[in-house]
């Protein structure tokens, strides 16, 4: 029997581990800490959201430049795919308000056991503990609980995550072992880090709601918290790819407004009232909104042009991103052009790369979820006709 080892245990492991399985081979899933889909566990903390409920094109879309290189992958394992295959392993999803779709119980933990209830079911062999150190004369080579190892497969499947939250798993060192194919990584779906006078203090943990971030070519409708440690939540997520590419971080705190609006509305008498109290009264601005603006736009203009645009164009000063291993996701990892249509390395035959180490990134709100199991899948099928078997329909 043909022998496959795929190295990393989560979601785009687990997937390529059952098409290998169900194509004939002899599988052995391989994962470095001592149980599988750890990060698959934590993003099921708030709610696993599984993917979205949106047409597959606009769907792929969200994947910006690496959409065209997804785009047959997640037309053959998308959205109604994912939640068809939740579904299988007994879990009902449901779509709620926004699009996301989740399972009814709303955890990772019962879909991932019943996921290894049907690797077990299949023969995949689990090994834990085991941390794949790379290669030695073709052979695999791992650091076990009982000391070095070294493995000959007929195919290997790698998905080894990115490099945030590395004390789940994904800490990109093995990016040594492919200098050459690897975008450097950078943080992806982030936080932002900014240093706070102390009056912003006491407005730590509040939400920051209907405002739209902008970054660049990235806006976002969204909320955020603001913290000790500075801005998180979504509506940042989506628009960090801009701060990490340099671009200034602006918050609109008037979005269905327009300039002029704003400018009108602030044209009304003051009297004796201070600039920040008539903000608030006449643009119903709230406390920790006027705390920002304090924060970033003092002292404030006393054109009512200028003033209003500040309002549409709150610049965060010295915005920057937290820490990699902070973030959500990464960007970087191996290119595309270093792999052929199945993810096969180009330069290694027989190794297949699949999930967040592969250079894409996508938004939060089951983008992740989705393309790690579809690359998951598309590398363990390339995999399985690799080695001359018919991948399960």
């Amino acid at each position: 029997m043909k022998t496959a080892f795929v190295i990393g245990g989560g979601p785009a492991g687990l997937m390529a581990a059952q098409e290998l399985a169900l194509a004939g081979a002899s599988v052995a899933l391989i994962e470095a800490k001592p149980s599988l889909g750890r990060k698959f566990l934590m993003a099921g903390k708030s709610g696993l959201n599984l993917t979205m409920d949106e047409p597959i094109d606009a769907f792929t879309a969200k994947y910006g430049e690496a959409g065209q290189w997804l785009s047959s992958m997640l037309h053959e394992f998308g959205p109604n795919e994912v939640s068809e295959f939740a579904t299988r392993l007994g879990q009902t999803v449901f779509t709620g308000s926004s699009g996301r779709v989740f399972p009814q119980v709303m955890k990772a933990s019962p879909m991932l056991r019943a996921w290894i209830k049907h690797l077990d079911a299949l023969s995949v062999t689990i090994s834990t503990k085991w941390r794949w150190t790379g290669w030695d004369d073709g052979a695999l080579v791992f650091e076990t609980p009982d000391g070095p190892r070294t493995c000959i497969a007929d195919v290997v499947v790698l998905a080894l995550g990115g490099k945030s939250w590395a004390r789940l798993g994904s800490d990109g060192q093995w990016a040594t072992h492919f200098e050459k194919a690897v975008t450097p990584f950078g943080p992806s779906n982030s936080a932002i880090s900014i240093e706070w006078s102390a009056h912003v203090a006491q407005h730590f943990g509040t939400p920051l709601k209907a405002v739209t971030f902008k970054s660049g070519p990235y806006q976002s409708r969204g909320e955020a918290v603001i913290s000790k440690n500075g801005l998180e939540g979504g509506g940042v997520y989506s628009v960090s790819r801009g701060v990490r590419e340099g671009h200034p971080l602006f918050i609109d705190l008037k979005p269905d407004w327009s300039t002029s609006l704003v400018e009108a509305a602030l044209q009304k008498p003051k009297g004796k009232t201070s600039t920040i109290n008539h903000l608030r009264k006449v643009l119903k601005l709230q406390k920790h909104e006027l705390a920002l603006l304090n924060e970033w736009a003092r002292p404030l203009p006393s054109d009512l042009r200028s003033l209003a645009d500040t309002v549409k164009h709150l610049k965060v000063a010295d915005a920057k991103l937290r820490p990699i291993d902070e973030a959500i996701s990464t960007s970087g990892g191996i290119r595309r052009d270093a792999l052929d249509e199945s993810l096969m390395l180009k330069s290694r035959a027989g190794v297949f790369c699949a999930g967040e180490m592969l250079d894409w990134e996508a938004p939060t709100g089951g983008y992740l979820l989705t393309a790690s199991f579809a690359t998951g899948r598309t590398a363990g099928r390339g995999a399985a006709k690799y080695l001359g078997l018919t991948p399960a329909p």
